[in-house]
């Protein structure tokens, strides 16, 4: 069964290359706003994050054949602020001031797209992830590299920033951006059986 991937992030390329799975790459043309999907500002982070995935799967369902389009979003949540990618230093800086010294939760949406048919399944990953008190000296080198900027929260746990972690509750593959054993889970609801 053909597998799409409608993103276009590295580390969903990364993990699913590494699970072994043959998969077409995507560009989805779906925004990530409240607006952008029909989310209602100030909702649950995991419908918002069910939501992008959803809209990114089926924003690229129309270009493909038979088999199963994956979307993913990851949002983090810090006390009642939801944090997307950082659009700039400033952002980036102060997102991961507001990290520093508390535990925060990140949360994927996974949603599939049954070809033909638009059959939907969506489920969402939450893991809680604490972060030691971080002092603005690390917080001005991290913001002056590149890994902020396409990252939910401006960090990247299995980069530079894995040195800010001191305690992951949960699926830490969903903090890196692809919660795998919810994604094969949902796969197999959906029809699809790994190669033998």
């Amino acid at each position: 069964m053909q597998i799409y991937l409608a993103s276009t992030s590295p580390r969903r390329r990364d993990l699913l290359r590494r699970l072994g799975i043959r998969f077409q790459l995507l560009t989805p043309a779906a925004g990530e706003t409240p607006a952008a999907v029909g989310h209602k500002a100030g909702g649950a982070p995991a419908r918002f994050a069910v939501a992008c995935a959803r809209a990114k799967a089926l924003s690229v369902a129309d270009r493909v054949g038979p088999g199963i389009v994956i979307g993913v979003d990851t949002v983090v949540v810090c006390g009642k602020r939801t944090l997307g990618k950082p659009r700039s230093r400033a952002e980036a800086r102060k997102m991961l001031a507001m990290l520093s010294g508390r535990t925060h939760t990140v949360i994927s949406g996974v949603a599939l797209v049954r070809m033909p048919g638009r059959r939907v399944l969506t489920a969402s990953e939450t893991t809680a992830v604490s972060f030691r008190r971080l002092a603005s000296d690390e917080i001005e080198q991290y913001v002056a590299g590149p890994e902020p900027y396409d990252k939910a929260g401006a960090y990247g746990i299995q980069e530079q920033a894995g040195i800010f972690v001191s305690r992951v509750s949960g699926c830490l593959l969903n903090v890196v951006g692809l919660p795998v054993p919810l994604l094969l889970g949902l796969l197999r609801k959906a029809g699809w059986q790994p190669a033998s």
